[in-house]
This record gives structure tokens, sequence and C-alpha cells, in this order.
């Protein structure tokens, strides 16, 4: 009887004897090397470029096509390649950059004054309600008067003289500028506020750390908005007795039908445009760096 259950006990000490396989061990998977991480910063840097360069060169493709395949009038919409020439020979001539640099000084002038009268309105308007009280019903008023229905009323009183220029383009880039100060101001974080005011901030400390950074988004909105909208209206002032300046160029090559001419022009607004866009979002980054990077 003892001998049978030790028989039938034997296959499972056996088993239960039986060695056990250690389990794989996994390797951790090995750090990039600098090759790597280049190799990969490299190639987002060149697709972020590549991406709007090629939409870019589709468009200048359509246009280059459209004319030489009779899409369209040649005599009304030149090649792309006719318009480029044109401006190289502008730009020989040394006529390119004497209507550029016109224009640039009236828009500089012009948007300097804008953004230093703009900022501090803003900013008291949002942080002091009877200065918004006292202030709003006139900028209402005028904010929702387009800056070319005043056009003749600054000729008119300022005369077809640089002051006239200047002035419409202070207009157009004023309100801009004073609507995003007055919401990035009015926006900032309430708490952020009080946690510096409970660390003893003055006022000016306040704004200086606190108020100022949190706002800048949106100033910075506003900036590049003003932008645009002092080109624009400046190119319209320059129509009225203007000797030179892009907005004169256009007019005068119109009228003289030289349209590879008045193409170039639009191209160098264009460029001018894209130029001062591209400084501003730089000065931006510049002044953010504090700011957490967005994903992806």
């Amino acid at each position: 009887m003892s001998s049978a259950i030790q028989l039938s006990e034997r296959p499972v000490r056996e088993r239960s004897a039986a060695p056990t396989r250690p389990a794989p061990v996994r390797q951790a998977p090995a750090a990039p090397t600098f090759v790597t991480r280049a190799v990969r910063v490299v190639s987002r840097l060149a697709w972020r470029v590549f991406k709007p360069t090629i939409v870019i060169a589709l468009f200048l493709l359509l246009w280059q096509l459209a004319p030489t395949f009779g899409l369209v009038d040649e005599v009304f919409l030149p090649p792309f390649s006719t318009v480029l020439q044109a401006f190289a020979d502008l730009v020989a001539s040394g006529e390119m950059w004497t209507h550029i640099s016109a224009s640039l000084n009236r828009s500089l002038v012009g948007y300097t004054l804008a953004l230093a009268a703009g900022i501090p309105v803003g900013i008291a308007i949002a942080w002091y309600k009877p200065v918004a009280d006292f202030l709003n019903p006139i900028l209402e008023l005028f904010r929702n008067t387009a800056a070319l229905a005043l056009l003749p009323v600054f000729l008119l009183i300022l005369g077809i003289g640089e002051t006239s220029k200047v002035a419409i383009v202070v207009y157009a880039s004023f309100f801009p500028i004073l609507l995003n100060t007055i919401t990035g101001v009015r926006t900032v974080d309430p708490l952020l506020v009080k946690s510096a005011a409970s660390l003893g901030f003055s006022p000016l400390r306040l704004f200086q750390k606190v108020i100022l950074p949190a706002a800048l988004p949106s100033i910075f909105t506003g900036l590049r908005m003003a932008a645009a909208s002092s080109i624009l209206v400046l190119l319209a002032a320059e129509m009225f007795g203007a000797r030179a300046g892009l907005g004169y160029l256009i007019t005068a090559a119109q009228q003289n039908f030289a349209i590879p001419n008045m193409y170039a022009g639009i191209l160098a607004i264009s460029l001018l445009g894209l130029g001062f866009n591209g400084l501003l979002v730089a000065l931006e980054r510049r002044l953010s760096r504090w700011r957490a990077p967005a994903n992806g």
C-alpha cells in the first residue's frame, strides 16, 4: 500500500523539481545619438520651411503658366518672369528703392506714433474704469468709421503733403493696437494679480512683471494687424498728390499702361508686409521666451 502511494507521488515530485527558465531580460532602448537628434531637428525645420514654400511655389507656377497658355490675357496679367524682370530693372535703376523708402518712412513714423499712443491708452482704459467711461463714447464713434472713408477729410484739412499721409496711418494703426491692448489687460488671470499684490508689488512693478507679460500675446496681435492696416491706407493716400511711394508707383504704372511695373509695385508691397510681419513675430518670441512652448 505504501509503495503504491510512493509510486503515484513520484511523478509529482519530479515535475515540481523541474528547473524553471529565467524570463528574458528586456534591454532598454538605446538613447538617441547626437547625430540622430540633429537629423530630427533639421528634418522638422526643413518641413516647416517646405510647407509654406511649396504653396507659394505652386501659386507662382500658376501665375507663370496661366498667361503663357492663354488662360488669361497676357497684356493684363504678364507672366511672373516678366514681372520679376521689371522688378529687377526698377531695383537696378534705383527707382524701386526711392519708392520703398518713401513709403517705409511714412509708415514707420505713423506706426510709431500709433504705438506710443495706443498701448498706454489701452492700459488706462482696461485698468481704470473712470478713464474707460470717459473715453469709450468717442472711441466707439471713431472705431466704427473706416480710415479710407476719412481720407478725403485728412486731405482737405492737412493738405496733400506728408502730414496727411502720416496722420491717416496713425488713425488706421491706433485702433487695432488699442483694442487688443484692452483685451489683453482685461483677460489677465486675476489670481496672478492677487498673488503679486499679496507679495507687496507696487502698482508700477505689478504692471511691469505681471500685467504686461501676460497681455503681450494680445498686444502683438494688435501690432501685426496695425502693420497691415498702415500699409493699406498708406497706399491709398499715396495715390493722391504724392511724387514717390509704392502707391504712387502702382498708380503711375497703371495710368501709363506699364503693367509689369504695376505688378512689380504690388510684389514690393507683399515683400514689405511679409518682412514687417516676420520682424514682429521674431520680436514677440524674443520677449515671450518665458512662456512654455506649444506642443507639436
